[in-house]
């Protein structure tokens, strides 16, 4: 007699949990709490892999409790990463595989943040493009955002995309799983969607297309913006423009659960060579860049002052911050092509997003590095030992002979905006 196949409360196929899987593998991660990493996953992958789609499609799957880590930023203060397990991130893969094409549509033109086909540089060149066409920004800080999500507004716009039951169950789970501190304690949750989860960027930009971007459309039409997740740049005409907005929008985020940082928060104006004025604020972080008045050279090789972008103090501050941590003068036991590869694809990332506009900004940011070599060379050649313009003269050489060896010499940093 045939047995007859399980029946699930969930229409969840089991290919939908694979190709979870080799998503979330891509993306390695660290482990969650159970300390189970992607590797120890995949020692007893078939088995695994069954008992989330077992659990997710019967209904009785369960998110286990979120690990809070705490990144350094720039600034000297941390930011909070929840770090769910590697079974919980497939879970919430399988789900945003199904929410994702349904949403997508429907967001805005100018949310730029974690969507597909588009990126930081997208924004970037955006904000760019409208500071050269109006003369004012609202730049917007939304305080602790992504801790103070409110779960019943959030459930509600989920619900208003899908009635599938259990894209909603799963989602208020995940909302409401407890969080591990870095000192062991655990926390309930009432509000708020941890950044560092599968699902979180998603919710993240559901959630303010409805507090901001379709607000924005209803109130405040001819304003652009540039929103990536929840850094927001708006363009006005006038002061009294984004004087205005910034009011409206205090009232809008206090309807949504939300505070506008009060400190962070500011109107500035975009002064160029065609703009006067004495303005106190004059300059704006979007991305990891800052946007100022600065000498930019036109078609015809004449300077003139254009509001413009290039890689932040804050972001250039860390970046040198870490090439100390690196502590390469006491690498001297690599050879030089065993030193690059340690530290070649940072420096690759570095150079291929802040080199996006005004690379020589980057460049000279970046020069902090060439110390570190020629301290690194006085160690690992007895000949410089105690000859510093010798060491200098060696990096001379050796940056003429291979321009492009180190990326962040000046032949590999290509300038693709001014």
């Amino acid at each position: 007699m045939m047995s007859m196949p399980e029946a699930k409360s969930f229409d969840i196929a089991k290919l939908e949990v694979w190709d979870a899987y080799k998503r979330v593998k891509a993306n390695r991660g660290a482990a969650g709490v159970d300390e189970v990493s992607i590797d120890k996953f995949d020692r007893d992958l078939g088995k695994n892999l069954y008992r989330i789609w077992n659990r997710m499609a019967s209904g009785s799957y369960f998110p286990s409790p979120v690990k809070r880590v705490d990144i350094p930023k720039g600034d000297g203060n941390t930011r909070p990463l929840g770090i769910p397990t590697v079974a919980d991130r497939i879970a919430q893969m399988v789900v945003r595989q199904r929410l994702e094409p349904l949403l997508e549509p429907i967001f805005h033109k100018d949310s730029y943040g974690y969507r597909p086909g588009r990126s930081a540089h997208d924004a970037l060149r955006a904000a760019r493009s409208r500071c050269w066409r109006h003369s004012w920004v609202l730049d917007l800080d939304i305080k602790g955002f992504f801790d103070n999500i409110d779960h019943d507004l959030l459930l509600k716009a989920v619900q208003r995309h899908t009635d599938c039951r259990w894209i909603a169950l799963y989602i208020k789970r995940w909302l409401t799983a407890d969080v591990v501190l870095p000192d062991g304690t655990q926390q309930m949750r009432d509000r708020g969607t941890p950044q560092g989860g599968v699902i979180s960027p998603l919710l993240a930009n559901l959630f303010l297309h409805y507090a901001f971007d379709k607000w924005m459309e209803r109130h405040y039409p001819t304003v652009l913006f540039e929103r990536y997740a929840d850094d927001v740049i708006c363009h006005c005409d006038s002061e009294a423009e984004a004087q205005s907005l910034w009011a409206d929008l205090k009232v809008r985020m206090t309807q949504c659960q939300l505070e506008l940082h009060p400190e962070k928060t500011q109107v500035v104006y975009c002064v160029d060579a065609n703009r006067r004025g004495d303005y106190g604020v004059k300059r704006f972080d979007f991305l990891g860049y800052t946007f100022k008045p600065r000498q930019s050279m036109n078609r015809k090789g004449k300077l003139f002052t254009s509001f413009s972008p290039a890689v932040s103090d804050k972001a250039a501050k860390a970046m040198r911050r870490e090439m100390r941590n690196w502590g390469l003068s006491r690498l001297s036991r690599y050879d030089l092509g065993e030193l690059l590869a340690l530290i070649r694809r940072k420096i690759v990332g570095w150079v291929r997003y802040y080199g996006l506009f005004h690379s020589s900004t980057l460049q000279r940011s970046l020069k902090t590095l060439d110390f570190h070599l020629v301290r690194w060379a006085q160690r690992k050649y007895k000949k410089l030992r105690g000859h510093i313009s010798r060491a200098w003269q060696w990096l001379s050489n050796l940056q003429q002979r291979a321009p492009t060896l180190f990326p962040h010499w000046g032949a590999a940093i290509r300038t693709t905006g001014r």
